[in-house]
């Protein structure tokens, strides 16, 4: 299962991929455009976007990607690491997987 997560302090790169990891997701962190965004999102389970930390340009593109794929998408408009707790909780338990991945005692 994959994230990726548009936007966020690049100093927290870490961070994040540690809290995805910990719901039982690969996470790949996009902090600002590198080249074609399109290319490297791929088709991820959950795209997160960190709206206030992100240019209105990746957020376009991200979503159009998103669209096409017919990927979740989760915005938030603060870029922490509790925002992000959040929104991996809320993914987790309307996850068609729910009970089956051994995640679910996080919850409790």
């Amino acid at each position: 299962m994959s994230v990726v997560i548009i936007g966020g302090n690049e100093r927290m790169e870490r961070q994040y991929q540690q809290i995805c990891k910990n719901y039982g997701y690969k996470a790949k962190v996009f902090t600002k455009e590198a080249g074609s965004l399109k290319r490297k999102i791929g088709s991820p389970d959950l795209l997160i976007v960190f709206t206030n930390t992100v240019s209105h340009s990746m957020t376009a593109c991200a979503l159009q990607e998103a669209k096409k794929n017919g990927t979740a998408v989760a915005r938030t408009h603060t870029s922490s690491a509790a925002a992000l707790h959040e929104i991996m909780k809320a993914h987790c338990q309307g996850c068609p997987k729910a009970g089956e991945c051994g995640y679910e005692d996080m919850f409790h």
